[in-house]
């Protein structure tokens, strides 16, 4: 009976440990592609402000494009 509760201990850290390395991993990942996305939709706006700026027309239809 206690090799059990000593077993179910064991499996139980060595759990918590694989998940907060695997975690560790997925959370630098995730926070890379947050960055990136920002950045994307950062340029993004700014190239939608000079065509609106410069051609409101085709401003229009971009939005009409994507909008439906």
């Amino acid at each position: 009976m206690l090799r059990t509760i000593f077993s179910i201990g064991a499996l139980a850290i060595v759990g918590i440990i694989a998940l907060k390395f695997i975690f560790g991993i997925f959370g630098g990942l995730v926070g890379i592609l947050f960055v990136l996305l920002l950045k994307i939709a950062i340029i993004g706006a700014l190239i939608y402000l000079v065509v609106r700026i410069v051609s409101p027309d085709t401003a229009r239809r971009l939005r009409e494009k994507f909008n439906g």
